[in-house]
């Protein structure tokens, strides 16, 4: 590991952050009861059959290939017996010619000369029924094969299952490859075997140069397609974010030739670019800086690929004449498409073959408030289409099957919290999105109702909303959410059914559905006449979780109840699990008792205890508002405490 990565231990960092990532996936989905419509299609059992035959086919068509090796030694040998009994009568003298045993010896030529012409047309047919099976395997399932690998990888980076196959995809590749040079060179000895002998009605000069033609057209084809991006542009500072961009920082993308030939080791440079030959849709322009050509090679890869893998490029933004860039909206930017280019020249066996390949649209940032928004775009782009170029996707966006999308938004979860979300949630984040509706299987969000209209009331779009919610999961309450011990996605009205007939101090966490990066506690208490009530205390956002652990606060929350003394109402984790039971590992600390000057740290002074205070006036018969549950300040809560009664403080509030 030293040796491999210690030039560069951010490289190693992406690798561990991957493998990370794909296990808090597979943990996930154990958790969920149900597959979604996009991860069954990429399990499809009939993709896997296919995968299955090609690789049986390859193998077949091995086989073949080298069976017709042995035949055309068998022809060679054949002919070199020909030509040397044929050579033998030739040096005779005439009046030796005419001899009986001659005469018989110039028969049996004659009849192997007719087996000669027999294996010629054998051999070129076997070559042909070869390159008929290559081509066809290429035109059909080799290309689903390939297609169907780039769309996983697809959903793979927007959060979905990891996607695999391109060893065995390289493996087929190879084996083709390796069979066509093969073919190439069984035409080749035919040709020399030409030149030593030629007869009226030679099959040879008739079939080998379409065959050669056609073999050649197919190592073309083949090529062209092994050029792939096998991982697509990244910041390593963002390795959950792939296809966003920031100028001016680095990313790495990676690349492989799925044809693995030794004779290609360091043969092959590869030129990045960017926008090549594109016009894009708007006026803002990039060049890449940093090492942009490199060798391909197989020391670089774990298994041993034939791969470049650029990790030091940088997007830099290039100055406008016509002073545009000012006048672009805060959509514009992060709903315009780039593409990164590669270019390289493959010379082998006399072939010459130009490949290209680009990456998966991306898109450019200059400041990273813009990362979220860009990645809503990315998201979309690659959920709604398979098309690996249309960088004029936004100007006509199409709407997204609702029910795809819910899966997508459940992955960023899981690939970014460890932990996605389960079928309720999935429901209310419909509800959400669309209104109350009896089903979401067939309906079609909007581009502008995801990312560009506000939420019915409120200032912000959805995506805001849910992009704030992921950031203070990952930042503040991490522990809490893989534990499913939250919520988390319930509407205020669920809530109350879920709680109503619950013993008193029940509760549950939810997001704030009005606050950016807000999460919330709401517990049950019944009344003294047998009523059931309900509280819900100001969200906390991620300014006050810096200060103190959500777990914390569950466990020190305390609210006054009119003369009361303080006490904590938190009993219970919906359903009925004891508060402690499900906080109590996450706890930074034990509860403070109550402090002595001789307990403090020195100098005399009471060691002092942060504690979150609510308070609730009883003399109201409608449910508390928010405003009611405003955390009082804990250093004016022990003042208030120290030097007035209760009734004084209930006076003083009220």
């Amino acid at each position: 590991l030293q040796g491999k990565y210690h030039g560069n231990p951010m490289h190693i960092a992406v690798i561990i952050s991957n493998c990370l990532r794909e296990e808090r996936r597979i943990l996930a989905a154990a958790s969920m009861p149900v597959q979604g419509p996009l991860e069954k299609s990429l399990q499809n059992s009939v993709v896997s059959e296919r995968q299955r035959n090609v690789e049986h086919k390859v193998s077949a068509i091995k086989n073949s290939a080298q069976m017709t090796d042995q035949d055309v030694k068998y022809l060679e040998d054949l002919q070199e017996e020909f030509d040397f009994r044929y050579k033998t009568i030739q040096s005779l003298e005439q009046s030796d010619k005419n001899s009986i045993l001659i005469k018989q010896e110039m028969l049996a030529l004659q009849t192997m000369l007719n087996t000669l012409d027999y294996k010629r047309k054998e051999v070129l047919s076997k070559i042909g029924r070869v390159i008929h099976e290559i081509d066809m395997l290429m035109s059909n399932m080799l290309t689903e094969e390939l297609l169907d690998w780039k769309r996983r990888q697809q959903i793979a980076c927007i959060g979905g299952p990891l996607h695999g196959g391109l060893d065995q995809l390289q493996n087929c590749f190879t084996l083709l490859a390796e069979s066509l040079f093969q073919v190439r060179r069984q035409l080749e000895k035919l040709d020399e075997l030409l030149t030593r002998l030629t007869y009226d009605g030679d099959p040879i000069p008739v079939q080998r140069p379409q065959l050669l033609e056609k073999v050649n057209f197919l190592l073309y084809n083949l090529f062209r397609n092994s050029f792939v991006v096998e991982r697509q542009p990244c910041m390593p500072t963002h390795p959950q974010r792939p296809m966003v961009l920031k100028t001016l920082i680095q990313f790495t993308v990676k690349l492989r030739l799925l044809i693995k030939l030794p004779e290609l080791n360091y043969q092959i440079r590869v030129k990045a670019t960017i926008d090549k030959n594109v016009s894009t849709v708007s006026n803002r322009r990039f060049l890449l800086c940093g090492t942009h050509v490199k060798a391909m090679n197989m020391d670089e890869s774990a298994n041993g690929s034939l791969s470049v893998e650029f990790r030091h490029l940088q997007p830099k933004e290039m100055k406008s004449s016509a002073g545009s860039k000012g006048n672009e909206g805060p959509h514009m930017v992060t709903e315009e498409l780039h593409s990164i280019s590669f270019e390289t020249q493959v010379c082998l066996y006399g072939l010459t073959i130009n490949l290209e390949t680009s990456s998966l649209p991306v898109v450019m940032i200059s400041n990273v408030s813009q990362l979220p928004n860009a990645w809503a775009s990315i998201i979309w782009y690659n959920l709604s289409t398979n098309d690996p170029q249309n960088l004029s996707f936004f100007n006509n966006p199409p709407a997204a099957p609702l029910s795809q999308l819910l899966e997508v938004l459940s992955w960023q979860f899981s690939s970014y919290v460890g932990r996605g979300l389960n079928s309720e949630q999935l429901n209310m984040l419909a509800e959400k999105l669309m209104g109350q509706q009896v089903s979401y299987n067939d309906y079609q969000l909007s581009w502008a109702k995801f990312c560009k209209e506000h939420l019915p009331g409120k200032s912000f779009t959805f995506w805001v909303w849910l992009e704030a919610i992921l950031d203070l999961i990952k930042k503040h309450i991490l522990p809490l959410w893989i534990d499913g011990y939250v919520m988390g996605f319930v509407s205020k009205e669920k809530e109350r059914i879920l709680l109503k007939d619950k013993t008193p101090g029940t509760f549950l966490l939810r997001f704030s559905e009005s606050n950016l990066g807000g999460i919330t506690f709401t517990w049950v208490d019944q009344l003294e006449n047998g009523d059931v009530t309900f509280h819900s205390v100001e969200p906390y956002n991620k300014g006050r979780l810096s200060a103190l652990p959500f777990a914390d606060i569950l466990r020190d929350y305390k609210v006054i109840m009119a003369d009361n003394v303080p006490e904590n109402p938190l009993k219970y984790l919906y359903p009925d699990i004891p508060k402690d039971k499900a906080f109590g590992k996450h706890y930074s600390c034990q509860p403070s008792e109550v402090s002595k000057p001789s307990d403090g740290g020195g100098k005399g002074y009471v060691p002092s205890v942060f504690i979150p205070v609510s308070k609730i006036l009883n003399d109201s018969a409608d449910p508390p508002s928010p405003s009611d549950l405003l955390p009082m300040s804990p250093s004016v809560y022990a003042v208030l405490r120290e030097h007035l009664s209760p009734t004084v403080i209930e006076t003083a509030v009220s």
